[in-house]
């Protein structure tokens, strides 16, 4: 079975949102606030670019 671009970035957006919930627990569980600063502003840098996956996706239909 071969993928198509649609395909790519709908595993790709699910890849990033999986990220996202990652890096807000990891942010949540450090004890340093820098830690908890810096991977909070990865989440929402990564949920940023998963807004923009879905918008490419919701163009392509």
């Amino acid at each position: 079975m071969e993928l198509n671009t649609q395909d790519y970035l709908k595993k790709t957006l699910v890849d990033t949102q999986e990220r996202v919930r990652d890096f807000m627990m990891y942010s949540e569980k450090s004890n340093d606030k820098n830690i908890q600063s810096f991977f909070k502003q990865y989440a929402e840098s990564e949920a940023h670019q998963a807004a923009q996956m879905q918008q490419y996706i919701d163009n392509i239909h």
